[in-house]
């Protein structure tokens, strides 16, 4: 708390007024965090554009996100795993789902694993060493996700 409020630039007794202890302060981040999460992949409309260009869609506005992303995908602010659910996993589950349905996104891989898959390498680029800008990190994720993710041999129609 210490360290919040010096980044806030307020006295500790303030941040207290607001949140009466550290869980309280991570339940607000972890709210606002799956909210913004929510917005951003509504957003970019990742349903209504063709499955490649929805992963980098998705890419893109998880990696805007930033460190509270990573928490939240890391588990240590899934207060509310309904809504956590609802905002990020299912959304990029369709997304896997329509694109295995095409023919363009392999299915030998389930869509929630294509799911848990995609997060993991998010959270580990976002904080690899040494940092990279976000347009690097968002090429660096969509090259080695879409790549892997894609559907091999001839398409079948």
């Amino acid at each position: 708390m210490n360290d919040v409020a010096a980044a806030a630039g307020v006295a500790r007794a303030t941040v207290y007024r607001y949140f009466p202890n550290r869980e309280a302060l991570l339940e607000a981040l972890a709210q606002a965090t799956v909210s913004d999460v929510d917005a951003r992949l509504a957003s970019a409309r990742i349903n209504e554009v063709a499955p490649e260009e929805g992963i980098a869609r998705a890419v893109r506005a998880l990696v805007d996100v930033g460190d509270s992303f990573v928490l939240l995908a890391r588990g240590r602010l899934r207060s509310d795993p309904e809504r956590f659910e609802r905002s990020l996993t299912q959304p990029l589950r369709q997304l896997f789902e329509r694109g295995q349905a095409d023919g363009d996104i392999r299915d030998d891989i389930t869509s929630a694993r294509l799911t848990e898959a995609m997060l993991g390498l998010i959270v580990g680029v976002v904080t690899s060493t040494p940092p990279l800008g976000k347009e690097d990190m968002t090429a660096t994720i969509n090259g080695l996700f879409i790549d892997g993710a894609r559907a091999r041999g001839p398409r079948l129609h």
